[in-house]
Parts: C-alpha cells; structure tokens; sequence
C-alpha cells in the first residue's frame, strides 16, 4: 500500500508519483496526473469557498465524465462526504436521497440522454428564488439543506451555478487552506455513503471511510494486476462502487489511465478500446457479451485487452473462453461485492482454473472472513447454501441515519447480514445461488421488488403490485410486474408501462405486466412471491433500452 491513509493524500500521492503519465482521456480533453493534481485542488478550494465543512455531504449526480471526476475528488479533498446518485433516478428519487443525506452541496449534469436533469430536479423539489450564498434559502425549497448547486455545463438557471463559475469562486482560497482542511481527515473518517436500495423500498446510505476505501481498493488491483502501462475503460457508472472505487480509486493507486465513457454503447466501446489502446474493462457478463456478439467487432483492434473483471450475475463458461480464446484476454476475473461491504468481498486469483472462474466468484480478499449460516444462524456444511456473512475491515460503519437498519444488519460481533445466500466449497470459493432479498439484477442495476411496488402503488388505478425477476436473454433479468387494478379501471399493460417509465429509472420499469384479481397470500398475510416466479418463468419480450 502507497504513502497514503485518505483519499486527498492518495490524489497528491499519484499526482507526484505517476506526474507525466496520462491520467484521464476525455473525448479530446487528456490530462497528466499532475495536472489532475491541480484541477483537483482548485476544485477542493471552490468547495471550502462556497462554505462545504469538513462531514458536510456533498452530491453528484452526472454520468461518468472527467469533470465528474474533479468534482467528487475536490469535494472529499475538502473534507465532504461524497454521495453519489444514480443517474437512473428520476427527480424525486434523486431529492428523497438529497433530502435524507442533507447534501449541502449538488454537482449536476446539463442534459443527458435527452434529459434535463436540472429540471426534472427542480419539479420535485420546487425553484428558488435566491442565488446560492445570498440567504437562507437554497436553490430548491423542498431541499432547505442543500444551499448550493453547480451545473457541469456552461449554462445554468439563476439559482444555479455553472462549473466555470464555481470554480472561480475558489480563486482566493489558498493552497495553504486546501492543505489544512485535508490535514482534518484521517482513515477513520467518512469518505462517502452510497445509497443502496432494500427490500423495505427505501434507500439506505453505507457509511464507508478513506481506510476502507483505500485498503479494498489497493487489494482489488492487487489482484486484478493492475499496473501504470494500463489503460481502463470505465463503463461502470461512477455512482457505483464498481465505477468510482474499482475504476477511479484503483487507477490512482497504480498510476493506470482512466477512460470515462459516459454510457455504454456497443460501438462506442469498440472505437474506444481500439482507438486508445485499451487494456482493461470492468462490467457486467452482459457488457463481454455484447461486445463478441458484435458483428463488426473484427473490424476493431482489440488486441490490447489483457484484463477483464466481472460479475453481479452468473458467469457462462463460454463467455469465459471466448474472451481468452477469441480475444486472447490473459486475465479474466470473477468477484463479488456489495455496497455494505465497500464493493468488495470475494475475488478469483490470477490464474485460477476457467471453470472455477466460471461457476464461482472466488475467495475471500485478505483481511475479510466469509461465513454462510442456516436459517438458525449455524453453520452450514460445505457444498450447501444459506445465509452469507462478512466480517472485516470492509463492512461498513452502518446506514447513514437508521440505527435501526444497522442492528439488523450487522451483529454486535461485526457479522454483515448480506440477504444473499451462497454455497461454499472446500477451498473457500463461494457461489451465489440466490437472493434472500428477492432483488434482480438488470444489465448489471441492481433492481428491489419492493421499491418498484411502491412506486406502481403510486398509480391511481393501481390498488397493489407485486414484482419478481424474469429471465431475460440480454440483460440477464428484467422485472414483471403481476397487478391488482381498482375496480373498474380500464388500465393496461401498455399504459402502466409507459407511466413507469416517466416515473422511475428504466431498469427499474417491468418488462411485462399481468393484471390478476388477487395476489397469493400465505396464513400471515404476505405475497407468496414463490408462487408467482413459477409462473413467470420464460416470459421475454422488447428490451427497455
């Protein structure tokens, strides 16, 4: 591990260790790490300028760019917790988590994928009427906690701030401040909090620190092999840990080059690997896939690739062999992680069998302990499924402001409850079979059923819903939604489907909805969600996207 115990000293670590090597290619914008260096600390001081303290919640919402980057460094180099929100989110979801963490500060995205998502925003939580910093009141009244927000464009409504002119305001901070407010953190400290969906529906925030962000990460490239000569597509969103810790905090420990690409386009990713030489590219089994599938995929040099990293849904053998075989991908790895637990808890080993790879999400990272239990908390033998549990340096400090949530989660010994159940083999390799929280996984999102019922029980002709994952051939699983109307409506399918889709993020939206007059209850009154996967088994139909 370098000369670094928090995020802002592992920045200017990198930025003198790896100075000339090129840290970020952005479109045509390519910077070395000494001047990521510097951008950063102008970011740090806008932050400290505008009146971010040292524990104050600073947001992002935006798709992967370098100014993403910049933004959420500055912010931690401030002393800011960062909270990163899915750019999935629709307005009111992205205010009920700036709400509940008491962001002072937003950074946002102009318009993305036909979007704006300032306006989405400023309909969910209403408009100011006052420039940020002239009053008491914010720029949006339903968010009275958040005082300041920045568009990461050149243009921005009054009550908002564009990135220029953020920065700017930094200008009569001095280096002295920045390195003062830095000297403030310690491992110990809070370096984010990644709102994660439950099978409650509400989003609750893992608490994560600088030390185990750092040490996860410097284990990740550890045994990725991740070194400065690479080059790393970063498809994975930034507002995922598999995007920010395994892409942005893995480069800067090695010294490797970040290539930010905003969403994942099949031809996008193509010219990129070949255009940049790209060597190393996280994501889902789907993102492999789609990119062997393609039929123009040999008119692109992708000879350069030499590390793939993967998981979040079961690995076909095949795909395994094809990237090695077909591609002459040297190391490709399978893992898995969840936000609770800093993103990381299982790994393969370089050099690991490709079945194993294959059927197994490996071993568990030094300094964390796997243990899968029965329902009575025992236990359970080698080869059978239950309960996985982590304890560890990993496991997060708790839910940000649920205490409650916390306690069921972690035992007073420091087991994490994962809500997944997993079978262990004799060496220590863990499967994933199953899903005690019911969730799916989408194209690599990670999807709540009880989060989208709650949102269908928003519709005014919807009386309740109940939501399960189907299989799906290209994005693993997408959800079907089984719905009681209110007497008489004339409600359909199609319309339930296009309502959802101006309420909630697309993969949250149901591929497929069945209308019945009554859901299956047990004795106690709960949904038997068993019941209603055996019937939709099989049922595929358009894609969301």
């Amino acid at each position: 591990m370098g000369d670094w115990g928090t995020v802002p000293e592992l920045v200017r670590w990198s930025a003198k260790r790896y100075a000339d090597g090129e840290a970020v290619v952005d479109g045509r914008t390519r910077i070395t790490y000494a001047e990521l260096g510097a951008r950063v600390d102008r970011s740090a001081a806008a932050c400290i300028a505008s009146g971010v303290r040292t524990g104050d919640r600073v947001a992002v919402w935006a798709p992967n760019s370098l100014d993403w980057i910049v933004a959420a460094l500055g912010a931690v180099s401030a002393g800011a917790v960062l909270v990163p929100l899915n750019t999935r989110f629709k307005g009111a979801e992205a205010a009920d988590v700036l709400r509940r963490s008491g962001a002072r500060l937003l950074f946002v995205t102009g318009t993305f994928l036909g979007t704006s998502y300032v306006a989405s925003l400023r309909r969910a939580a209403g408009e100011g009427t006052e420039a940020p910093g002239t009053g008491t009141r914010g720029p949006l009244p339903g968010l009275p906690e958040l005082t300041d927000a920045v568009v990461l464009s050149e243009d921005a409504p009054p009550e908002f701030r564009t990135w220029k002119d953020f920065l700017a305001g930094g200008e009569g901070v001095s280096g002295e401040e920045v390195r003062s407010r830095e000297a403030e953190l310690s491992a110990d400290s809070l370096s984010d909090i990644v709102y994660t969906s439950g099978t409650t529906g509400r989003p609750k925030g893992a608490m994560i620190t600088h030390g185990q962000t750092l040490r996860a990460y410097d284990i990740w490239a550890d045994l990725a092999g991740l070194r400065a000569t690479d080059r790393y597509l970063i498809v994975n969103p930034f507002f995922h840990t598999f995007g920010y810790k395994a892409g942005v905090i893995a480069c800067l420990t090695r010294g490797a080059t970040m290539i930010p690409q905003p969403v994942f386009n099949v031809e996008t990713a193509l010219a990129n690997i070949a255009a940049e030489r790209v060597s190393v590219l996280p994501g889902p089994p789907a993102l492999h896939q789609s990119l062997l599938d393609h039929p123009s995929r040999d008119a692109h040099d992708l000879s350069a690739l030499r590390l793939v990293v993967t998981g979040a849904a079961v690995v076909p053998l095949l795909l395994v062999e094809r990237l090695r075989g077909e591609l002459g991908v040297e190391t490709v790895l399978t893992a898995y992680g969840l936000s609770e637990a800093s993103g990381v808890v299982t790994m393969c080993r370089r050099g690991d069998d490709p079945a194993l790879i294959a059927s197994t999400s490996g071993r568990a990272i030094p300094g964390t302990e796997l243990r899968v239990v029965d329902a009575s908390g025992a236990p359970a033998p080698t080869g059978e499924a239950g309960e996985i549990l982590v304890r560890g340096f990993n496991v997060m400090r708790g839910y940000y402001g649920d205490t409650g949530a916390t306690a069921e989660t972690i035992s007073p010994d420091g087991w994490l409850r994962t809500g997944d159940v997993g079978v262990l083999d004799g060496s220590g390799n863990l499967r994933i079979t199953d899903r005690i929280k019911d969730m799916f996984i989408v194209g690599g999102f990670n999807a709540y059923p009880a989060e989208i019922e709650q949102l269908l029980a928003l519709h005014p002709e919807v009386r309740e819903a109940a939501v399960i994952g189907v299989p799906d051939a290209r994005l693993g699983e997408v959800g079907k939604a089984y719905v009681v109307r209110r007497p008489g409506s004339p409600l359909t399918a199609d319309d339930l489907i296009a309502w959802s889709r101006r309420e909630m993020a697309n993969y949250k939206v149901p591929r497929a909805v069945e209308f019945v007059p009554e859901l299956p209850r047990n004795a106690s009154g709960k949904v038997m969600k068993g019941e209603l996967r055996g019937r939709g088994r099989g049922g595929e139909g358009r894609g969301l996207y």
